[in-house]
């Protein structure tokens, strides 16, 4: 069958400043975010460098993102080496993230019936709940400052557990969140350090990340266990996992896989979710009309009522102010894939095993398919007004690998930004704010605000 839209021919460019040996390992590991903006203002959307023995390609363009992730994402896999796994692998495991082959799409479609659209729209109510709990919290808090931040990774992580779970993490929250950091960290540093040691060597950052994830297994086994125990039935993510039998030999998860699946899904589930909500409620602190523009709509629709999932049709700048929020800081900046035999791409030719990068981040911010790129402006994304070229925007991924809980993240987002929107004005409280690469995009030291109270008050629906 012959293309319709085919890829057109890219000039690849290898990046200038290496070092000998290092390469530019030392410019990378500072800053890889503006490593990568910068080689790509400079070199274009197809560069290469080099990280020490390793080299690496970085592209930046909507064609070559859709050949990578969609119609060649059989040659361009996840990064998966069970005998020396990097990366999320070291945290996760073989999940639903970072596994391939049969097993993932094994582990998909056990997966995929609870992320359905009519099963997500039926934890909306949850969802809601989790934040009204929250904001009982903030009412003490109410004209101090906060970390926005880590108020909504508290937030999130509620919510992933309630819904996915059915059990409550709220007395936890805080150890949880360390143990995801130091662990998210570390993961992300094994990438780009050649030089690192395994993790069984007692160094103190190793013996650091080994006890984090020793309190994630902990954690999530014994909400294992104590599902067996109890017998419960609560038709959640537990119980898919849980029930799951292959098709041929009858058999179900092993302990093993039902704690990468599960650790999988409780980390990535809330993770994205709390970034893309920080630096939401940053980029409406940094333009004050789009902020009234989005409180007039909330205020104007729920009538001080806590948001329903019915009322997300009638939310379409709020909706539109979430897009253009990850649309800046996507939750992961950056899509990492490997060629698994010799591939052309764009006219290049890529070596078997060539680590690929697909830069997010960059792409978001193209100004060939973004007018006005570096500026938060939500009424893009309106029907009318909407510019999203072909494949310039994947927050989320996209083709088969793409993420399975994207209608979960974005439901809960727009929900979350409304409930909270009618009650409080977050006002920044800091000059300057900066992002950090570990996986995903997150704020490097919080976003510190000001809980303003709003005049609206949010009543039970």
């Amino acid at each position: 069958m012959q293309d319709v839209h085919p890829t057109p021919s890219f000039t690849l460019t290898d990046v200038s400043g290496g070092l000998p040996l290092l390469g530019h390992l030392l410019a990378f590991k500072k800053h890889p975010l503006n490593a990568m903006s910068e080689w790509w203002h400079r070199h274009g959307d197809a560069l290469r460098f080099r990280l020490g023995p390793k080299t690496v390609y970085l592209f930046n363009h909507p064609d070559l993102a859709e050949e990578i992730l969609v119609r060649q994402s059989d040659r361009f896999v996840k990064v998966y080496e069970q005998q020396r796994p990097t990366g999320l692998a070291l945290v996760l495991g073989n999940g639903l993230v970072t596994s391939s082959g049969e097993i993932w799409k094994q582990h998909r479609r056990v997966i995929q019936p609870v992320f359905h659209r009519s099963r997500v729209a039926a934890m909306a109510d949850r969802m809601v709940q989790v934040g009204e709990q929250r904001l009982t919290g903030w009412s003490a808090q109410s004209g101090q400052t906060v970390d926005i931040a880590h108020e909504m990774m508290q937030l999130t992580l509620e919510v992933i557990s309630q819904t996915m779970f059915h059990t409550s993490v709220a007395n936890r929250i805080d150890q949880i969140s360390h143990a995801l950091r130091v662990s998210l960290k570390y993961a992300f540093d094994s990438f780009h350090s050649p030089l690192s040691l395994p993790a069984w060597v007692p160094t103190a950052r190793n013996r650091e990340f080994l006890r984090a994830l020793r309190f994630m297994d902990e954690l999530i086994f014994e909400l294992l266990t104590e599902r067996r125990r109890s017998g419960a039935q609560h038709d959640d993510l537990l119980d898919l996992l849980l029930k799951a039998r292959d098709e041929e030999t009858g058999t179900g998860l092993s302990d093993q896989e039902l704690r990468d699946e599960a650790l999988t899904i409780f980390a990535a589930g809330h993770e994205t979710t709390a970034n893309a909500l920080s630096w939401t409620w940053y980029l409406l602190a940094t333009r004050p009309e789009a902020k009234a523009r989005f409180h007039e709509e909330v205020d104007r629709v729920l009538q001080g009522r806590t948001p329903r999932a019915e009322d997300l049709h009638q939310l379409p700048y709020t909706r539109a102010v979430f897009d253009e929020a990850l649309r800046l800081y996507p939750p992961v900046p950056a899509i990492q894939r490997k060629t698994v035999t010799r591939t052309t791409l764009g006219g290049m030719t890529l070596p078997a095993g060539a680590i690929i990068l697909v830069g997010l981040y960059n792409m978001h911010r193209h100004p060939a398919f973004w007018p006005d790129p570096e500026r938060f402006l939500p009424e893009r994304w309106l029907n009318d007004e909407r510019t999203s070229p072909r494949r310039a925007y994947m927050p989320f991924g996209a083709g088969p690998r793409a993420c399975v809980g994207t209608h979960f993240a974005t439901m809960e987002g727009t929900l979350l930004l409304a409930l909270i929107g009618c009650r409080y004005d977050p006002q920044l409280a800091q000059e300057r704010v900066e992002p950090e690469v570990m996986v995903t995009l997150r704020p490097k030291h919080g976003i510190r605000m000001t809980l303003q109270p709003r005049h609206q008050r949010v009543a039970s629906a």
